[in-house]
């Protein structure tokens, strides 16, 4: 069974949707976010704040603003918190 939510975030005055997955693995969980066609994990680091994982090939693409991922990841910790 897998955990498909849906999330609205504001990002430059508009609300956009984005996909989303949880992701389980022991104790501890990720939340995997559809941006376009790229795949982007979030987890929560020591203070429980969210931090995007990017991989190499993903930077610099440009559906993946910096801007835009602290938008999610402090959605995340409102909706989380």
């Amino acid at each position: 069974m897998e955990d498909i939510f849906e999330i609205d975030v504001e990002f430059k005055g508009e609300i956009r949707e984005f996909e989303g997955r949880l992701v389980l693995t022991g104790y501890e969980h990720k939340i995997e976010i559809f941006i376009e066609d790229i795949s982007v994990f979030f987890e929560p680091d020591e203070e429980r704040n969210y931090r995007a994982i990017v991989g190499l090939d993903q930077i610099g693409h440009k559906n993946l603003s910096p801007g835009l991922l602290q938008a999610i990841a402090q959605r995340l910790e409102s909706l989380l918190k």
